[in-house]
């Protein structure tokens, strides 16, 4: 018997429960289906300014009232804008959790987005999009995500300095009305609450919500291949991406353990080889993404220039070695750490809510522990070589921010 609890609304609203009773906490993740890939052409930027602009006051409490009462009431909370959704979470006492849906229920239906404050909205952002050039890891990666991923997929959720200027008031409005809707929009609950309670609250607070279905979007048609950034600089950004299973695959854990082989943690092969070897990186890291349906695995690396070409074919050469065997122990060492998030998440009703939510987007529906841990469990060192075997590597794109260009080696682009 599954232990999430699920009621949809007359709406399209899906509404995740996860009882936690041995914790005194509770959270909830609210997606809301206004991620960056409904921006309109030319208004890069327009999700992260709307949900900035939603937070800025609703119903009867106007901006600096509705903070002081998420303030008052201890709630934790954060916002989030992603390719597909503009999010919303919060962390609090479980008592405290009816008032704080209340409160996000009345600011996603009836915000003030009030015009006299988008100047500063927009300062924000702009603000937000130019500290990117501060940290060029990040650049790297918002620079990979616009050249493998082609509009509306490649957008970054800091949006550009063209896309932020061209906004106006009614954009904001006209977003708001498009995207804060119930088709599309999930909230996930887990910590200790009653669930015939919480059932009879939001429909209260959002049974009669109402608006337009979600836009549906064209099929992603990745880009592959190099592309450099020019940066003035002692150091080298490097960040390439191949193909793997996609979250929905069933052979996603297979892809995920070879990742974690290569990346997770101290002992994993890039850091090992790369840093601790050779002396190549001062960082360097692997991790799986999924998007509309396609999986990759994205890579970083940063380093010195004059070093950035030996790196990048090290690391090529490290994803490659995958190939030539993986010993227990690397395999064992994968397990535990994915077997240690699943109990430190029980000890999280924050972290169990997002992945309820992120469970039920991807999968639509949310998997049992063990379902995973059997998952888990059942992966072996032959299989995953068979499995890289079966599925090596490929379609790769390189984007390099830094004073000199550089291209992916002769051969390896299959596209």
């Amino acid at each position: 018997m599954n232990s999430v609890l699920h009621r949809q609304l007359s709406n399209g609203l899906v509404l995740l429960g996860e009882r936690m009773p041995w914790l005194r906490s509770a959270s909830f993740s609210f997606l809301l289906p206004g991620g960056t890939c409904y921006e309109p052409m030319g208004y890069d930027g327009l999700a992260g300014m709307t949900s900035e602009m939603v937070q800025r006051g609703c119903g009867n409490l106007d901006s600096r009232q509705f903070l002081e009462r998420l303030d008052q009431q201890g709630i934790e909370r954060s916002s989030n804008i992603t390719t597909s959704h503009s999010s919303f979470s919060c962390a609090m006492p479980c008592e405290i959790l009816p008032e704080a849906l209340r409160l996000y229920s009345m600011m996603v239906r009836n915000p003030h987005l009030p015009k006299d404050q988008l100047d500063d909205a927009k300062s924000l952002c702009l603000q937000d999009l130019r500290a990117l050039d501060d940290e060029p890891s990040h650049r790297c990666f918002s620079e990979l995500k616009r050249f493998r991923f082609p509009l509306p997929f490649g957008r970054i959720s800091q949006g550009t300095v063209e896309g932020l200027e061209a906004i106006k008031h009614k954009d904001v409005r006209s977003f708001h009305q498009l995207h804060y809707a119930p088709a599309g929009s999930i909230m996930a609950v887990a910590g200790n609450f009653d669930w015939e309670q919480l059932c009879d609250l939001v429909e209260e607070q959002l049974g009669s919500w109402q608006g337009p279905a979600v836009d549906s979007l064209p099929e992603l048609q990745a880009n592959y291949g190099s592309l450099h950034v020019d940066h003035s600089s002692a150091q080298t950004h490097l960040a390439l991406a191949y193909d793997c299973a996609s979250y929905e695959d069933p052979m996603y854990y297979e892809a995920r353990a070879l990742v974690g082989v290569l990346s997770d943690g101290m002992s994993s092969r890039l850091f090992t080889e790369l840093r601790e070897k050779r002396g190549l990186v001062y960082s360097v890291f692997a991790s799986c993404f999924s998007l509309a349906g396609q999986g990759s695995v994205l890579c970083y690396a940063g380093t010195t220039t004059n070093r950035a070409e030996e790196t990048l074919h090290v690391l090529i050469e490290t994803i490659q070695s995958l190939g030539q065997g993986i010993n227990e122990d690397e395999l064992q060492r994968l397990k535990n750490r994915i077997k240690s998030s699943l109990v430190f998440e029980q000890e999280s009703s924050a972290a169990r809510s997002s992945q309820i939510a992120s469970d039920w987007f991807y999968l639509g529906r949310v998997p049992e522990r063990e379902e995973v841990l059997a998952k888990v469990d059942a992966l072996t060192t032959s299989g995953l070589v068979e499995y890289y075997q079966n599925h090596r590597p490929k379609n790769f794109s390189l984007v390099t921010v830094g004073s000199v260009p550089m291209e992916l080696p002769s051969g390896i682009i299959d596209a």
